[in-house]
């Protein structure tokens, strides 16, 4: 293909010619692709949960989050973006997984997620349980070299191991920080709360060289202060941003495996992603959504469908810088 040759660029159908509730489930009803010539973004679902400890079901993630991003609209006010008058962007769809086989299913997770990145598409990837970002980071910094850690969850993720095993959704920024994915003098863990075994638990935040604000921290200081550190830490080299669902209170977000209360609202959560315009994101994902356990309405899935949308809006003001 010579640069002569018209690109398409992709978009989501119209809702004035095709009705919200028609049409195959892809997130905001973009076309499923996967040729990635001249994408600037593509939604990518990670359906895999074998990591869970607690609550299993994540696995489910992406099809509950697609189902529920019908009701979102290409224009962002708050941000002053309509996403797709920049950007061209698509759903790839899912990545191959082997349920019930970690490292078979974290190799595949990664060389899927490398072939997202040599496209030179931004992927946004739907969890899954919290160890598929392992095998993605892996991708990422394969790619870009170490990068900043910007991490929204009620749990810092860095314990050793878990009954032994040393590849769960409680461990994958452990093994991250030991394989020298994570610039960890550039992250950022927020939101951390809930009942701890010991103080140990949180120090290894700190110990491991991350900068922390706790769930409490954050309802001191507030969105604007938090925002601050967080953009003052991270600089403007390479950043991924990986959001638990379970940052979100469960009043909001009910629908996840390790609920902890004290959390925040889906408006301050939207807040805070906004917040970060300016960031040199490479990826993002969101994981840990669990629509088995959601309320009635699907209002979690609808929540992660919606700070999706932000993810989007935040490439496409890096795009049309």
């Amino acid at each position: 293909m010579t640069d002569d040759i018209k690109k398409p660029h992709y978009q989501p159908v119209d809702a004035m010619v095709y009705p919200r509730f028609s049409g195959i489930r892809t997130f905001m009803r973009l076309p499923h692709v996967t040729d990635l010539t001249g994408v600037d973004f593509a939604v990518v679902g990670v359906p895999f949960d074998t990591g869970g400890t607690f609550r299993v079901g994540a696995r489910f993630g992406p099809e509950g989050i697609r189902n529920q991003s019908v009701l979102l609209r290409p224009y962002n006010p708050t941000l002053d973006v309509s996403i797709f008058d920049i950007c061209s962007g698509v759903d790839y769809g899912d990545v191959p997984v082997t349920p019930g086989y970690l490292p078979e299913s974290h190799q595949q997770i990664t060389e899927a997620a490398s072939v997202v990145l040599a496209s030179g598409a931004t992927p946004i990837f739907l969890g899954g349980d919290h160890s598929v970002s392992l095998p993605l980071l892996r991708a990422v910094a394969a790619k870009y070299g170490p990068v900043a850690l910007i991490h929204f969850d009620s749990h810092n993720d860095l314990w050793h191991s878990y009954f032994g095993g040393k590849d769960t959704h409680g461990t994958p920024f452990r093994r991250a920080y030991e394989e020298g994915l994570l610039d960890t003098s550039r992250s950022s863990q927020i939101g951390l709360r809930g009942s701890l075994y010991d103080a140990g638990d949180l120090q290894v935040t700190l110990d491991c060289g991350f900068q922390m604000i706790t769930g409490p921290e954050l309802h001191e200081i507030g969105v604007k202060e938090t925002i601050q550190r967080v953009k003052e830490r991270v600089g403007n080299g390479p950043a991924y941003l990986t959001f638990d669902i379970d940052f979100v209170d469960p009043a909001y977000a009910p629908g996840t495996g390790t609920p902890e209360v004290g959390g925040f609202t889906s408006a301050q959560c939207q807040q805070l992603l906004r917040g970060l315009v300016g960031v040199n994101f490479v990826a993002f994902d969101i994981v840990e959504v669990m629509p088995m356990y959601d309320t009635q309405g699907g209002v979690t899935c609808l929540l992660a469908a919606n700070l999706v949308h932000e993810f989007m809006s935040l490439i496409a003001l890096q795009r049309r810088t």
